[in-house]
């Protein structure tokens, strides 16, 4: 390993189904060293992990980096959102996570909008109309189905902060992460105790949050990890936090992530509340807003397309008559947690190639109808829409975005955007500087911008009629299964 200009820091990305963690140089922001190791996650009932696969996971990716990792002045855990770990009395899992993506909690999410208030209500108070994805209505659902686990957990956690925890032996979560919950209020910056109460949560079994450049411990303890004894903690962040750092994004700037799940997402200096429920009014890990909207398929929904109809995930074909919405795990945006996939316009002629492509259509339809509200009205329209996720590197994905959204795209080269946000938070603490500060003196966002192409209307309104003339048959499947 060649020398270091700056001390190095370690940024993790502890995701649905691996963990990666990154060694970078501080002053440069190149990776010296890297590691990954895979988690699995339950395909039943529902979705769940075990969060001991996720500490075994960093180990093992840690141990790939070598002596890089051991040289490491700080470390920052960036992790998937919503995630609800419940710790015993000696903090050890009560039973296996339920994560972002398991929307058995639906019917749980309906009652509580309801009971206080409504989508205005719960808008205003915390910034987002809460899903069968986030945390409180996963808590509901355990409370009702599993009271022996409530009873036995004396700490809850999400999955960044269960791994920080470890770390430092301490509590500890961040705004961002926090915001995603549901029992976090966005006007006051602190937990709501008449929702917590609502749904029977003791606030003493919450982490502390952690401000913005503040260190959240030292590791305490350095037997399983090559970390010395005292190496400084970040507070860590969510993924799409993470990854906004990673990228050094300014304000009014949109991005759109394409992964397991697909997020659009852009820095905001003011507070969102959208009461329709589409934008989550997120915090972000600095200090600013990032409203943001999700779905639950995205890239495993089109791979599974092509897998059905026997393609490789390139060979689109052209069409203009089929559409397909690819809820294959129900959908969170539009909001019909237990829909299924939703075939339209099937002739004789129509190809393989043509389904698969009206898979890419009706994925980033979802993603594409949400933008507008993510970004603020002052907005550049016209600026390039940050393309980041493993999808990003597909061709049929770069052009069904410049297709469908009319923008130039721009692909940044740096891969592991969650994992560098995390290395340039751990870098903050020592540099005092603002993480997206960081990213950008690392230069992370460089990549080439794909120029705008003539924007598809017709496909955006073809797939939209379907979806209103669709919407009373999906919303009865979601009541009715």
């Amino acid at each position: 390993m060649s020398a270091a200009e700056g001390p190095l820091v370690v940024g993790v990305d502890t995701s649905t189904q691996s963990t990666k963690a990154l060694v970078v140089d501080s002053a440069t922001g190149r990776v010296v060293a890297s590691g990954q190791a895979p988690h699995t996650v339950s395909t039943g009932a529902g979705r769940e992990s075990d969060p001991r696969q996720w500490w075994d996971a960093l180990c093992q990716a840690l141990s790939q980096c070598g002596d890089a990792a051991r040289e490491a002045a700080a470390v920052s855990i960036g992790g998937q959102q919503h995630g609800l770990v419940t710790l015993d009395a000696q903090g050890d899992p009560v039973r296996p996570a339920l994560l972002w993506n398991d929307v058995r909690s639906a019917p749980q999410a309906r009652r509580l909008v309801e009971e206080l208030g409504g989508p205005k209500t719960w808008a205003e108070r915390t910034g987002s109309v809460p899903s069968a994805s986030f945390t409180i209505t996963k808590w509901a659902w355990l409370a009702e189905h599993e009271p022996e686990s409530v009873r036995a957990t004396r700490s809850v956690r999400l999955p960044h902060d269960y791994l920080t925890g470890r770390l430092t032996g301490q509590g500890t979560t961040d705004r961002g992460d926090a915001s995603g919950t549901g029992w976090w209020a966005s006007g006051t910056e602190s937990y709501d105790e008449e929702i917590l109460a609502r749904v029977g949560l003791d606030p003493a079994l919450l982490p502390r949050v952690v401000r913005p450049g503040e260190v959240a411990g030292t590791v305490r303890d350095s037997h399983d990890l090559p970390f010395s004894k005292g190496t400084l903690v970040a507070p860590g962040t969510g993924d799409n936090a993470a990854a906004a750092m990673g990228l050094g994004l300014r304000p009014g700037v949109p991005v759109m992530s394409l992964g397991t799940s697909g997020t659009v997402y852009a820095v905001s200096q003011h507070r969102p509340a959208d009461p329709t429920g589409t934008v989550a009014g997120f915090a972000d890990a600095r200090g600013d807003w990032l409203p943001l909207a999700c779905t639950l398929n995205c890239t495993l929904a089109v791979d599974r397309v092509a897998a059905l109809v026997g393609l490789d995930r390139e060979a689109v074909e052209p069409g203009t008559g089929v559409t397909l919405l690819p809820y294959l795990d129900g959908e969170r945006t539009p909001n019909l947690p237990h829909s299924s996939g939703l075939l339209h316009g099937l002739r004789h002629d129509t190809t393989a190639g043509q389904l698969l492509q009206a898979a890419y259509d009706g994925a980033v339809h979802s993603l594409l109808g949400a933008l507008d509200l993510v970004l603020d009205a002052d907005a550049d329209p016209s600026a390039p829409l940050f393309l980041i996720g493993g999808g990003a590197r597909g061709t049929a994905w770069q052009q069904t975005v410049r297709r469908l959204s009319g923008r130039p795209v721009q692909i940044p080269e740096a891969r592991e955007l969650v994992a560098l946000g995390a290395a340039a938070q751990a870098a903050g603490l020592l540099t005092e500087e603002d993480p997206a500060a960081v990213a950008r003196r690392w230069n992370t966002a460089a990549g080439p911008v794909l120029d705008p192409v003539e924007r598809d209307q017709a496909t955006l309104t073809r797939i939209a009629g379907v979806l209103s003339d669709a919407a009373p048959l999906l919303e009865r499947g979601a009541d009715t299964r």
